[in-house]
């Protein structure tokens, strides 16, 4: 394999939307998300109205990479052996002495082995890897505290209700009918949770297009959603830049599962009219199946196995799939490479000017609660002190990812056949990265 990848080798280009294409507000964001979860438990399932109320100091509980131990309640941070270098019970930071007398000695994570290289999904735990999971992360561990607060046996049973909150917030028909809190409040006001792309991001599109690139966005929203996200961040002719549209993909879905299992379906005014045997043009599509496009995409290409390479935020629905199930090209979105967890001499003036360009808007500070997602030291166990691990999500980003950005307008300004140093068996642990590395892989250098 090459250790280098650039676009201009690719036919076909992919985009997720969420957290990808498009860019939120994250501060609004994060309590509008946190707010569609809470009020539905406390309104509709009688939880505690402690729950509606959270101090900024909270918000820094949130992190990627994340393990909740819905057996335990606990949330783990995890090695790339499945051993738990940090964790809490609800918001609770856990001493090494507490940690062993849950997992053992060793501190071994019993499920790890079902969930790493598969992640698989399970009632004993939740993976919690893009930024609209994470306001729910900080919801289920102050359910959590408030279980503890409580006497009798303790019982961690809440998962059914977070489920209840998810489907009457965001299922497919929410935003018609305007149901739940998070879509009415999006679509009064648009501009204060979403962050329209650059003229540049813009322009990169267009040119990828004219270069001959086929262009397709994949994304799990429904197809009512996407129009507004795409029309407030690219414009209203954004359906000029995608030969392909794919809504309500449900992914990892769309990647794992057989035709017969997920088939493509035709719309119109935003609702599923006729299931389709297979895709015979470029359009706008619902559901689906990447074999179904895979056979489209040999037609519009004209090649046998055209090269796809796709963009996206999600480890586990576009990463892991993507790569695993389709073996595409994969080019992680991680915002948090624009703060705290990268290096970079003379960082001030680096960030300044990134942010003048458009190009670094978000301040992504390093959790106290959970330190790096690259590494961290792991003291108090076999009597060894400040041992150092790279985490299990690092290596998936090794093992899965092409390159790892911190955002498509960071590239936007590069050739098309710029060679970036690609993840590889044959490369350093930290190439791969774009512009600059993680400052904790310097470190483990």
């Amino acid at each position: 394999m090459a250790n280098s990848f650039c676009l201009s080798q690719c036919d076909v280009i992919g985009f997720d939307l969420d957290h990808t294409l498009c860019r939120y507000q994250l501060h609004e964001s994060n309590k509008l998300i946190y707010e569609s979860f809470a009020q539905y438990l406390v309104t509709e399932k009688g939880y505690s109205e402690e729950l509606l109320c959270v101090s900024p100091e909270e918000w820094d509980f949130c992190s990627k990479g994340l393990v909740l131990d819905l057996e335990e309640g606990n949330f783990l941070k995890l090695d790339a052996n499945g051993i738990v270098l940090r964790a809490t019970h609800g918001t609770k930071s856990m001493t090494g002495e507490e940690i062993e007398e849950v997992y053992g000695e060793k501190r071994e994570w019993k499920n790890f082995n079902t969930i790493n290289g598969t992640y698989t999904r399970s009632a004993k735990y939740y993976f919690y890897d893009n930024h609209f999971d994470l306001p729910s992360a900080l919801l289920c561990a102050k359910i959590v505290d408030c279980i503890e607060m409580t006497e009798g046996q303790k019982k961690y049973d809440f998962w059914k209700d977070i489920v209840a909150a998810i489907e009457h917030n965001y299922k497919t028909t929410a935003f018609k009918e305007n149901c739940g809190t998070f879509f009415p409040a999006v679509k009064k006001d648009p501009s204060k949770y979403l962050k329209p792309c650059s003229d540049a991001v813009k322009h990169w599109l267009r040119d990828l297009k004219n270069s001959g690139k086929t262009l397709l966005l994949i994304t799990s929203s429904h197809s009512d959603y996407c129009l507004l996200l795409c029309e407030h961040i690219l414009g209203k002719n954004f359906e000029e830049l995608f030969d392909i549209i794919i809504t309500n993909a449900l992914k990892p879905g769309f990647f794992s599962l057989i035709p017969q299992q997920r088939p493509f379906w035709a719309l119109e005014n935003d609702e599923e009219i006729h299931m389709l045997p297979s895709l015979e043009k470029p359009g706008w599509y619902s559901q689906g199946n990447w074999i179904h496009l895979s056979e489209l995409l040999k037609k519009i290409t004209e090649k046998s196995e055209p090269k796809v390479v796709y963009f996206g935020d999600s480890m586990r629905s576009d990463i892991f799939s993507a790569h695993h199930y389709s073996n595409w090209e994969t080019v992680l979105i991680f915002e948090e490479l624009e703060g705290e967890e990268v290096y970079k001499p003379n960082m001030t003036d680096w960030r300044s000017s990134l942010k003048k360009k458009g190009k670094y808007d978000n301040q992504y500070t390093i959790s106290k609660t959970w330190g790096s997602y690259f590494a961290d030291n792991m003291s108090g166990i076999h009597g060894l002190q400040d041992v150092s691990s790279l985490t299990w999500c690092c290596t998936s980003i090794r093992n899965y990812s092409t390159i790892a950005i911190p955002s498509i307008a960071s590239i936007v300004d590069l050739p098309l056949d710029y060679k970036f140093s690609r993840f590889s068996a044959d490369n350093l642990e930290t190439e791969g990265y774009y512009p600059y590395l993680p400052q904790a892989l310097i470190q483990e250098k």
